[in-house]
């Protein structure tokens, strides 16, 4: 046993503090003795104990009392009571207080080690290992930046077939602006650039309605798909 576990002992007792302090001093751990709770609250408040024995019945503060403050300040700590005249309510309080065992005098060497060993087991079991998780703003950031990879996988498509349909048509337009600023300064083709207008536009009037009537579906499609993944983001996130 590692002298580095140390036990904290109160008991007003000195024979029972003693033969606490034997057997396990023998066994390898650190004995701390306070005579009353008073005393072994300042110890406590000094240094961290591994486990922690009291009488039950002291003068002044009782043992009851001091299970109380370890298990308030330390939960983890174990705490033994130490009876000779335990009665039913206070061993319901201790045990809501959260005790790990009673000990009932006398008190053997089999006993006392016994108590530490179990004591200590039971303190190692409750150990909780919390699973490792992303702080929040790293999580929220991965999140957001999966809804976005989501949206944008969907919505390529359709904004690619955009550009397909729609540079063939600017580009050409842009030719026949400049055509038509040449050409601007002859009457004879100024004439003929306005009825020239007119026709292009009864000619380009329904292919733009045409390349709203294809793309508008895709266009309805990309947001929805984007307010579905949004939508799914939400639960998750929730």
């Amino acid at each position: 046993m590692d002298a580095s576990r140390k036990v904290l002992v109160v008991d007003d007792d000195p024979t029972v503090r003693k033969s606490i302090d034997r057997v396990l001093t023998g066994k390898g751990y650190a004995v701390i003795t306070a005579e009353n709770g008073e005393e072994a609250l300042r110890k406590l408040n000094e240094e961290k104990y591994d486990l922690v024995y009291t009488d039950i019945r002291m003068p002044g503060m009782s043992g009851l009392e001091v299970a109380e403050h370890v298990k308030a300040q330390q939960p983890w700590t174990p705490v033994v009571i130490i009876t000779g005249y335990g009665t039913e309510a206070a061993e319901s309080r201790a045990k809501a207080a959260g005790v790990s065992s009673f000990m009932h005098k006398p008190l053997s060497p089999e006993m006392i080690e016994g108590s530490a060993r179990d004591a200590m087991v039971a303190a190692a079991a409750n150990v909780i290992t919390l699973p490792v998780t992303l702080e929040a703003p790293v999580a929220e950031a991965a999140k957001d930046s999966l809804l976005k990879n989501i949206a944008l996988f969907l919505a390529a498509p359709f904004i690619g077939l955009a550009y397909i349909v729609a540079l063939p048509i600017v580009g050409m337009a842009v030719m026949a602006n400049l055509a038509g600023r040449a050409a601007a300064k002859y009457p004879l083709v100024r004439s003929v650039a306005r009825v020239m207008r007119n026709v292009t536009m009864m000619v380009v009037g329904p292919v733009i309605g045409l390349v709203s009537v294809v793309l508008f579906p895709f266009i309805g499609l990309a947001m929805l798909a984007w307010m579905a993944g949004k939508a799914a983001m939400a639960r998750i996130k929730g």
